[in-house]
């Protein structure tokens, strides 16, 4: 048999573990009796109840029964008064939210009013200039009648709204200061369809040396000192370069119109052949007096109006700035400029035109539609019995009876003279034509 050093011993550290744990048992269970008994005598019951209740909290007194119901009643009494500044503070939160919810209202239709209204075109809400400048603002003294409204909004085109980048750059700039230089970026915003382009808070670049015009009639031809106006926008710097023009290569619009010595001192003072129309000739269609005021559509350099202000008719001459300074060469002459494409609406009030007069301008470029509308705005601006000269309108061959007679027919004039001719200087192949009518609105 083996000695007892051969039966395996149970380890010393297992037994040390069991005498620690219940060790820890004792002192938990003497501990939670002694906050029990500090607890329910009342001994620093004033300070837990600072500490746990806010100040509040009972005092529990095993006995002593009357301090228990003091504490009950005040317990009660602090309840009650709570409970009245809680309803108190609930009234004023219901009152609080209905007027938040009444400005949430306010706000929300204001919001749908101004997404309604940016979102008519607009990409995205106008911003500084451009938004003042499309409006709409208050009238001073409120609704009128004229208008029919309490508030104006500035004349705009249409088809700004397609191009707003391009619009806040045009209505960038220092307010009060000079314009950019953008004439150029201008036009073509106008020739998109953005026209009248928006009013601008800003002074345009002016001439250095500015020289006062030529007086009248010795104006009319005159070429103006070059200091009369600013060439940063175009190719030529001075007028010597835009009347020798017409002896250099390339296309260029209207290419030899600044040359008033040149083919524009005899032009339209006679008759030559059956598409070139003399003055004199279309005005003797009228009783002497009665052409008074007209327009020219496409002018150019207003030759056509310094021929007719020599017969003391006044006419307003449209022309864009196609890499010239038509509009200031048409006023440094004593004439009347307007810049407007031939897109827009004309600017005149209804029979009220003695004459209007178009010369290549309006031709088979432009869209069928477009064109029916521009013709019935001549005839709209024309009184009864005023004359449309239309003056060389291109067309190709069958393209004459298919379209643009019927569109004549549809509008009413009446022909006083209808000359059609072949355009040959790029062949006889090409079966291109030109058309010079004399119209006539009727009289009844």
């Amino acid at each position: 048999m083996g000695s007892m050093d051969d039966h395996p011993r149970k380890p010393t550290h297992t037994r040390n573990c069991t005498t620690r744990s219940n060790l820890k048992i004792v002192l938990l269970l003497v501990s939670t009796n002694l906050v029990s008994i500090f607890f329910f005598s009342g001994v620093g019951s004033s300070a837990l109840r600072a500490k746990w209740w806010g100040g509040y909290a009972p005092s529990i007194h095993l006995w002593d029964s009357e301090a228990l119901l003091r504490e009950l009643n005040a317990t009660k009494f602090e309840l009650s008064k709570y409970q009245s500044e809680s309803f108190e503070l609930h009234k004023r939160l219901g009152v609080a939210n209905s007027l938040l919810q009444t400005l949430l209202t306010d706000m929300g239709r204001t919001q749908s009013a101004q997404l309604a209204q940016w979102a008519d075109g607009w990409a995205r809400e106008p911003t500084a200039e451009l938004k003042l400048a499309v409006g709409p603002h208050k009238l001073p003294l409120g609704y009128t009648a004229n208008l029919g409204a309490d508030e104006l909004y500035p004349t705009l085109g249409t088809a700004c709204r397609r191009f707003q980048d391009e619009l806040e750059q045009y209505m960038r700039y220092d307010v009060g200061g000079e314009c950019p230089p953008d004439d150029v970026f201008a036009q073509r915003l106008m020739l998109k369809g953005c026209e009248p382009l928006p009013r601008r808070r800003c002074h345009p670049k002016t001439a250095r040396g500015y020289v006062e015009p030529v007086p009248f009639p010795a104006s009319l031809w005159t070429i103006p000192p070059d200091t009369s106006i600013v060439w940063d926008a175009y190719t030529c710097k001075n007028y010597s370069c835009l009347v020798n023009r017409n002896k250099e290569k390339g296309s260029y619009d209207c290419k030899d119109c600044f040359d008033l010595a040149g083919r524009e001192k005899d032009r339209w003072l006679r008759e030559i052949g059956e598409l070139d129309f003399g003055i004199d000739d279309v005005l003797r269609t009228r009783r002497p007096g009665t052409v008074r005021i007209g327009l020219d559509i496409g002018g150019g350099t207003a030759t056509w109006a310094a021929r007719m202000r020599e017969r003391n008719v006044t006419v307003v001459t449209s022309s864009m700035n196609f890499d010239g300074p038509f509009n200031s060469f048409i006023a440094s002459r004593g004439l009347v400029p307007m810049h407007i494409s031939v897109a827009h609406r004309l600017p005149f009030f209804d029979n009220t035109l003695d004459i209007v007069h178009s010369m290549h301008v309006l031709s088979n470029w432009i869209p069928d539609v477009m064109l029916e509308f521009a013709l019935y705005d001549i005839f709209r601006v024309l009184r009864p019995g005023g004359l449309f000269w239309l003056d060389h309108f291109f067309c190709v061959g069958d393209q004459m009876n298919a379209t643009y007679v019927p569109m004549f027919d549809r509008i009413g004039f009446r022909r006083l003279r209808w000359n059609a001719g072949r355009k040959l200087d790029r062949g006889i192949e090409k079966n291109e034509w030109y058309l010079s009518a004399l119209l006539e609105k009727p009289m009844t």
